[in-house]
């Protein structure tokens, strides 16, 4: 049976355009906040073109506007976005193909297309769901972009409050997180270490030394008498 005529299949097509046209309408805000620090229109576009992962995007101008390195950008943003690689391990099995065709999913392994995917308990509608997703995606984030950057220049993302529209995003991500201990530890540890280091290290600098919250949440190691299910007993 063809997935794309599985009328089960609609509710969830509409769903992922739908994800796709509200994050478009979020890339307005990079536009803006990428040509109000400095950027240009074309460079903007580019980034979203080439680079295509909100977080490291906004990470980069960030860091850009406040007078950072390029290398804290950088170091910044590529932490942000090897969460991609995860996803791309996750997704692998359910999109083989030609290697142009395994390039194209590779661009297309975020955040929102993978857990569109994961969502789906049939094997067509998940990789349908990631395909749709992902160039919905592509697509709004793109123009929602090239809208802002072209705004960029005539507004000021402080008046509209533009500013403050991907710290807020991000906070609402991962408020409910911290519900978890670790979760909520690997935050605590890393806002100390971000806040304390701020007025020694050039900007950007905290950003990549709090990534050492991470560390609590490393597995760890399984005696072997735990991994075959015995009780160490004292």
């Amino acid at each position: 049976m063809n997935p794309w005529r599985d009328e089960r299949l609609r509710p969830v097509l509409a769903a992922c355009v739908t994800l796709g046209f509200a994050v478009g309408v979020f890339a307005v805000s990079f536009g803006v906040t990428s040509v109000s620090a400095g950027a240009s229109v074309g460079q903007t576009c580019v980034m979203s073109l080439l680079v295509f992962t909100g977080a490291s995007q906004f990470a980069a101008v960030s860091v850009f506007g406040a007078g950072g390195s390029a290398a804290s950008a950088f170091g910044g943003a590529a932490l942000l976005a090897a969460r991609n690689s995860v996803y791309g391990l996750a997704m692998a099995p359910h999109l083989r193909g030609s290697l142009g065709r395994r390039l194209l999913a590779a661009q297309l392994t975020i955040d929102e297309s993978t857990a569109m995917a994961a969502a789906q308990e049939d094997e067509s509608h998940r990789v349908a769901a990631f395909w749709i997703t992902g160039l919905s995606i592509y697509f709004f984030w793109n123009i929602g972009t090239l809208i802002g950057a072209l705004l960029g220049s005539a507004i000021d993302p402080k008046v509209f409050g533009l500013d403050a529209a991907f710290p807020a995003a991000f906070l609402a991500i991962l408020w409910p997180l911290l519900r978890e201990r670790r979760s909520a530890m690997a935050a605590l540890i890393g806002a100390t270490v971000c806040v304390t280091l701020i007025p020694f290290v050039p900007v950007g600098v905290p950003i990549l030394c709090a990534a050492v919250g991470i560390l609590v949440g490393v597995p760890q190691p399984v005696s072997r008498a735990e991994s075959v299910g015995f009780e160490v007993q004292p």
